[in-house]
């Protein structure tokens, strides 16, 4: 068995071992894009890649990348964080048609607060190039 153990070990040194290419970057360099992935989570492969060359280190941006530490999730808020965040600021509008029991056309406008979810604005025309805008702008409602 020994021989079988022995046979094996050198079929899979030799199948491992190097075929060439471009030489590794050293473990220092190595260690560094590790350390400044931790230090700096918003950054990214570009800007560690950056940094490095105003050190004097000529690697390439793949490279950085390869190196760096692999994050699960992103580093910003979530959706519900942003949501909470800014619903005070975050109204939603929507221009919509009703046909009417005789066939006419009424154009309805309506504003809408996120944060309270209470009706900011609402206008009904028959004409749909009434100034919606004029309108909602002497409420006091922004439609940026």
């Amino acid at each position: 068995m020994r021989w079988h153990r022995a046979g094996f070990r050198s079929y899979w040194r030799w199948k491992s071992r190097s075929l060439g290419g471009r030489p590794q970057i050293e473990a220092d360099l190595r260690a560094l894009i590790r350390r400044m992935s931790i230090e700096n989570p918003l950054w990214g492969a570009p800007r560690i890649h950056g940094e490095l060359l105003k050190l004097g280190f000529e690697v390439a941006q793949s490279s950085v990348a390869k190196y760096m530490v692999k994050r699960r999730g992103p580093p910003s808020q979530e959706w519900r964080t942003f949501l909470c965040n800014h619903a005070p600021d975050i109204a939603a509008r929507d221009l919509f048609v009703v046909p009417t029991i005789g066939f006419s056309l009424v154009y309805a406008f309506v504003i809408v607060r996120l944060d309270r979810r209470d009706l900011r604005l609402d206008q009904c025309h028959h004409k749909p190039d009434i100034g919606l805008d004029c309108a909602s702008n002497d409420r006091g409602v922004s439609l940026g």
